[in-house]
C-alpha cells in the first residue's frame, strides 16, 4: 500500500515552498548530487532526494558534526558564525553553509564543478530560504521528514 504523505499529512504552504526551493536548488544547480537541510539540533528537515532517506540521515549527522567542529574552532578564535565549510574529497565536494535560524545546508557535488558557482548558488538559496525559516516551520519540516 502506498501512502501519499502530502494528502495524509498536509504541509503548510511555507513548508511546501521550502521543500520545493531545496529540490529546485539541487536539480537546477549544475554538479549538485544531493542537498539536505539540517536544523540546529542536528535533525534532517528537508532533502532533495526522497528515495534516499537513510543516506540523508547519515549525511545530516555528518553535516551536524562538521557544523559543530567549525563552530568550536570559530568560538575560541573570535572568527564569527559559520559561513561555509568546503571539504575537498577525491571524487567530489561536501559543502556546508548556514541558512538561517541556526539551520545549515549540506551539499554533495561532483568534482568537476565550479566551487565559486556552487558557493554563489548556496548563498542565494540561504538568502531566500533562510528568510522563511522560523521555529514553527522548522518543527513542521522535522515532523514531515520523520513520516
Amino acid at each position: 500500500m502506498t501512502i501519499d504523505y502530502n494528502t495524509a499529512f498536509p504541509l503548510s504552504a511555507e513548508a511546501n515552498n521550502f521543500n520545493w526551493m531545496l529540490q529546485r536548488f539541487a536539480s537546477q544547480t549544475s554538479g549538485v548530487l544531493d542537498a539536505i537541510a539540517v536544523s540546529s539540533d542536528g535533525l534532517l528537515i528537508a532533502t532533495s532526494r526522497v528515495e534516499g532517506r537513510a543516506e540523508s540521515d547519515r549525511l545530516a549527522a555528518v553535516v551536524c558534526g562538521i557544523t559543530s567542529l567549525a563552530s568550536g574552532a570559530a568560538g575560541n578564535r573570535n572568527l564569527g558564525p559559520l559561513s561555509k565549510v568546503i571539504i575537498d574529497l577525491a571524487n567530489g565536494y561536501l559543502l556546508v553553509s548556514a541558512i538561517g535560524s541556526g539551520c545549515v545546508l549540506g551539499v554533495i557535488t561532483e568534482k568537476s564543478i565550479s566551487l565559486g558557482n556552487i558557493a554563489y548558488e548556496m548563498t542565494l538559496f540561504a538568502s531566500r530560504a533562510g528568510a522563511t525559516l522560523n521555529p514553527a516551520l522548522i518543527n513542521e519540516l522535522k515532523i514531515s521528514v520523520q513520516v
